[in-house]
């Protein structure tokens, strides 16, 4: 999905000295800031960084409130120039949209414009709520799951990412 997401980074021409002679290369123009929605995006983001080492590390925190399910903003802290060049959103998990949403309304008031998001499940509902808020923003998953329940989560999914990821208990 890395690759897929990569697609349309803008490049420059450069020449790379070979042992034998100089050879032209390719190489981003922009700088690539990963977004990690804190804490379960964080188990994707080394995977990434070893696509692409260059890439700098923003982050943002947002929980759901268990009781209204809508996300809470409790941190924030990214590259001064974060909107010099690409953003991905990395979350292992698109369920409601809540958090997915909220950190996309973050990263446009700062002025990023070319921003996509990598998750690894989705639920049909958070795709949705997140293509209402931003039509522009290219959602890339491995899995779009049947359906949320009641209580929100994804169906038939994979439970809590972050628990998962950290090993700490639901």
């Amino acid at each position: 999905m890395v690759y897929e997401v990569s697609r349309n980074f803008s490049t420059a021409t450069y020449t790379v000295q070979t042992p034998l002679e100089p050879a032209p290369g390719k190489r981003l123009s922009q700088p690539v800031t990963l977004v990690p929605i804190l804490r379960a995006g964080l188990g994707m983001t080394d995977g990434i960084l070893r696509l692409f080492p260059e890439a700098r590390v923003g982050h943002i925190g947002i929980q759901r409130d268990e009781h209204t399910k809508l996300p809470v903003h409790y941190y924030s802290h990214f590259p001064r120039d974060i909107s010099a060049g690409p953003v991905i959103i990395v979350d292992p998990m698109l369920a409601t949209g809540g958090s997915a949403v909220h950190a996309a309304d973050h990263l446009c008031k700062l002025g990023c414009v070319k921003i996509q998001m990598i998750c690894l499940v989705a639920a049909p509902e958070g795709v949705e709520k997140m293509l209402a808020a931003h039509p522009a923003i290219i959602i890339y998953t491995a899995a779009l799951d049947r359906e949320l329940d009641q209580n929100a989560y994804i169906r038939p999914g994979l439970g809590d990412a972050g628990d998962r990821v950290f090993g700490t208990p639901a």
